[in-house]
């Protein structure tokens, strides 16, 4: 049988999963090449991000038992096995971009993991001390197509009562940390990990310290300088709990409320970026039966018309159980997910499976 033509082999290959392209790299030294090729593995990247494809959950139980949960199927866990130093030692996730994760240990060392490819690297030690309350973040810069870990310490106040802030970015490019301006906001100290959107890491911060009013400090990573991005005007009297997060793309906040003795959770997406009227209610849902609880949206359903919610009960677990479930924008119905092997509790990540590599030449 005659041989496929490059152009379609390739197109067929962007269309299989990590796990598959792994295995096919043995069929022979040109799939291998092609697999392994830069321009490749950045195409089957783009196209799992463009089709909704290649998404899984990735849940941490216990610190450092990790599983990952298909988005296509959401039927059952698969347990991660990793090679990150020492077995038992409890891990903390400070965020995921393009099938890569950073992680910090016990020992305050950082890490970069590929769970797909089970690929990992060991970052260089820190410019900046240790001693004071530190914040993360982790994201991808298309400018310079580079991967960068954004930490900041907050070390104390000086002579005027003002937080003093260090910063630092780490290039997946030059494998090495730098210093960089410092914060010019005052972060919440309960916002150890930042999110990212639309190229930007965010935490929950003031302006001053004295400012009784929330934003959002936006970090660009292509210009490495901050913004600040501004919250919609909601007013929830002694909420539950509220949280922001990105999700398809946006920036997503979500807040657990008590309403006419109802649980209501609202979920307010911003649809245009940096601009607050853009700010709208997708979706404000009742739940007389929950207790108040922790109410993540994860992700849109390939059709956009449904949300993954995570639902996790921190603080008033009564014997209740962290779940999944569907709830259908259109119609507010609330579908559950049943996925077994699932841990008591667990934090939660969303990330897509990818080829994309860490540096050859670093510490493995």
């Amino acid at each position: 049988m005659a041989a496929l033509p490059h152009e379609l082999t390739i197109n067929i290959l962007l269309h299989l999963s990590v796990k598959d392209l792994l295995r096919f790299k043995c069929v022979s030294k040109p799939w291998c090449t092609s697999i392994d090729n830069p321009d490749f593995i950045k195409h089957h990247l783009s196209h799992s991000l463009k089709t909704n494809t290649n998404h899984s959950l990735l849940l941490r139980h216990c610190g450092y038992h990790f599983f990952s949960v298909n988005c296509d199927s959401l039927k059952t866990t698969q347990t991660l096995k990793y090679q990150l130093g020492e077995p038992k030692k409890s891990f903390r996730i400070l965020g995921s971009c393009n099938g890569l994760l950073a992680l910090e240990n016990d020992n305050q060392r950082i890490f970069l993991w590929n769970p797909s490819t089970r690929k990992s690297q060991v970052l260089p030690s820190t410019e900046i001390g240790r001693a004071g309350f530190t914040c993360y973040g982790f994201g991808y810069d298309p400018i310079s197509d580079d991967y960068k870990v954004v930490r900041m310490v907050q070390s104390g106040k000086d002579y005027s009562g003002h937080c003093r802030y260090g910063a630092e970015v780490y290039s997946l490019r030059s494998n090495c940390w730098r210093r960089i301006k410092d914060v010019c906001f005052y972060l919440q100290l309960h916002e150890r990990f930042g999110f990212l959107a639309n190229n930007a890491i965010h935490w929950r911060a003031f302006k001053t310290p004295q400012s009784g009013k929330e934003n959002l400090a936006g970090f660009d990573l292509a210009s490495e300088e901050f913004r600040s991005v501004e919250l919609p005007d909601f007013c929830l009297d002694e909420p539950f709990w509220f949280g922001i997060e990105a999700m398809g793309g946006y920036l997503c906040l979500s807040a657990v409320h008590s309403e006419l003795g109802d649980i209501v959770a609202d979920v307010w997406i911003m649809k245009e970026y940096g601009v607050k009227d853009s700010w709208i209610k997708l979706i404000s849902w009742n739940q007389p039966h929950y207790i108040p609880s922790v109410v993540v949206p994860l992700a849109f359903s390939k059709n956009g018309k449904k949300v993954l919610f995570n639902i996790g009960y921190k603080w008033f677990s009564f014997g209740e159980r962290d779940k999944f479930v569907w709830y259908d924008v259109g119609s507010e119905r609330v579908e559950n997910v049943e996925i077994r092997g699932l841990p008591s509790k667990f934090d939660v990540h969303l990330y897509v499976e990818s080829l994309v590599p860490l540096n050859s030449n670093a510490q493995q």
